[in-house]
C-alpha cells in the first residue's frame, strides 16, 4: 500500500469520525482537538516503547506496538490534510535538507579526526 492508498483510508476513517460526532455531540473535531488526540497516541506510544524495553509492565505486547503505531500515522495523516500540507513533498524536502545537514557534519567530523 503506497502513502495515497494509506491517505485514502485514512480520510474515509476521518469522514466516519465526523459523521458519528456529528450523530453523537453535534459537531466535529476541531483541528486543535485532532492534534490533543495525537499527543495522546503518542503518550500511549511512549509507554508501549517502554514495556518493549522492559521499563514497565503493560499489556499488548507487539500487537500494542502496532496499533498505536498505526494510530499515529492516522493521526499525522488527518492532520496534514486538515491544515493542507502536502505530505509527500514535505517529507522529501525535509529528507533532502536533513541529508545535506548530516552529510556535511559527517564530512567535516571526518576531516578532524
Amino acid at each position: 500500500m503506497d502513502l495515497n492508498e494509506l491517505r485514502r483510508r485514512a480520510l474515509r476513517i476521518h469522514d466516519l469520525y465526523d459523521e458519528l460526532n456529528l450523530r453523537e455531540r453535534g459537531r466535529v473535531w476541531t483541528r486543535e482537538e485532532f492534534m490533543i488526540g495525537f499527543v495522546g497516541d503518542v503518550g500511549d506510544l511512549a509507554k508501549i516503547v517502554m514495556a518493549q524495553e522492559g521499563a514497565r509492565d503493560m499489556p499488548g505486547g507487539r500487537a500494542a506496538l502496532e496499533h498505536e503505531l498505526a494510530d499515529c500515522l492516522w493521526s499525522v495523516l488527518i492532520l496534514a490534510h486538515r491544515y493542507g500540507v502536502d505530505l509527500d513533498a514535505a517529507f522529501l524536502r525535509t529528507m533532502d535538507e536533513l541529508d545535506q545537514s548530516i552529510t556535511a557534519r559527517v564530512g567535516r567530523d571526518a576531516g578532524s579526526g
